[in-house]
């Protein structure tokens, strides 16, 4: 992290309860991070781990009646928990841009996609109708429509699941925000597409100095663009620290099986990966233990206790094991070796 730039966004303590017929249920429990001008940081975990709920609570796009959100987020200085509705609609779309998981619930099916970026364009920037439907075919072909005059008149579903993607990722660009959170906005699109839309958010940051949150399962994505890494499973983030360390060194077993699971690029060809035994806990299961003790090959009984902080340089990780013992533990499981 370069400690030089401004501070864009910090969260402390963000905690996430959901009301249910068994009482308020933790999804997200004690997050906390920071985020600089310019940085990408990605948030890396299976489904179900909190990363979508925590960038949805830190935009204030949960429903207040059920859900209860607690900590402190502040952006370029001001608590964005504590703001009232209308005042962070002023903020999301042109300071925080967000590109949704599902294209098709985050686009209105009764409107163009043209007509739905330029109302964001013109709403925030107040320029006339024409200029923002101009800059509505400009962004669809920047995003990889081979046709944005012609998409720019389309509807939702009128378009391929690719193609609304792409439709999003232009509407979050539109205004160019300082943040943006992306939550697995490339996961629909083919390989050459990806190529393009990380492209373009690299010079998003390039020309705007925007910083990113990019949540994605592809471990390939976070090695290019990401600067610093957090690992998050069953609602708190248990590794985190620069990319290059987290992928050279993982200190946490959770980091080590998903490490594991990608294909070796050098060496003989595997016929199966590893996978991790089991499966993630629900929300109710989790106890104030580790979350992932169900699943570790190391699991003793201090980790029935919350785990304790070990760092080494720049990274930290919740977890009971220590060098050398979590080294040797380390290299058994990344051993490249054909799974039993």
């Amino acid at each position: 992290m370069d400690e030089r730039k401004p501070l864009l966004l910090d969260v402390e303590g963000l905690t996430v309860s959901f009301a249910t017929d068994h009482g308020r249920v933790r999804a997200v429990r004690d997050v906390s991070f920071s985020l600089r001008e310019g940085e990408i940081l990605s948030i890396v975990g299976e489904s179900g781990s909190g990363k979508s709920v925590t960038l949805l609570s830190l935009l204030g796009l949960h429903d207040r009646k059920t859900t209860q959100v607690d900590g402190n987020v502040t952006f370029r200085g001001r608590r964005l928990l504590e703001m009232s509705a209308g005042d962070l609609r002023k903020i999301r779309g042109k300071e925080i841009g967000l590109i949704s998981q599902d294209p098709m619930t985050a686009l209105t099916p009764v409107y163009t996609i043209g007509w739905q970026i330029a109302e964001q364009i013109r709403t925030h920037e107040g320029i006339s109708a024409r200029a923002a439907r101009k800059r509505a075919v400009e962004l669809l072909g920047e995003v990889g429509l081979s046709n944005p005059g012609e998409a720019v008149d389309r509807y939702p579903h009128q378009l391929s699941g690719g193609m609304r993607q792409r439709a999003v990722i232009a509407m979050a660009l539109s205004c160019n925000p300082a943040l943006l959170v992306a939550d697995e906005p490339t996961t629909a699109l083919d390989v050459t597409v990806q190529a393009q839309v990380l492209d373009l958010l690299l010079r998003l940051r390039k020309a705007f100095g925007s910083a990113i949150i990019l949540i994605t399962h592809d471990m390939g994505v976070v090695s290019e663009v990401a600067d610093r890494v957090a690992v998050m499973y069953a609602g708190r983030i248990v590794e985190r620290g620069e990319t290059e360390d987290v992928f050279a060194t993982p200190l946490h077993p959770y980091s080590w099986g998903l490490m594991s699971s990608i294909p070796p690029l050098t060496g003989p060809r595997l016929s199966r990966l590893r996978s991790i035994p089991g499966m993630p806990p629900t929300p109710d299961s989790i106890g104030e233990g580790c979350g992932f003790a169900p699943r570790c090959a190391f699991t003793r009984p201090a980790c029935l206790e919350r785990p304790p902080i070990r760092r080494k340089g720049s990274q930290s990780a919740l977890c009971v094991l220590e060098d050398p013992e979590r080294s040797a533990c380390r290299d058994s499981v990344l051993a490249m070796e054909e799974p039993a």
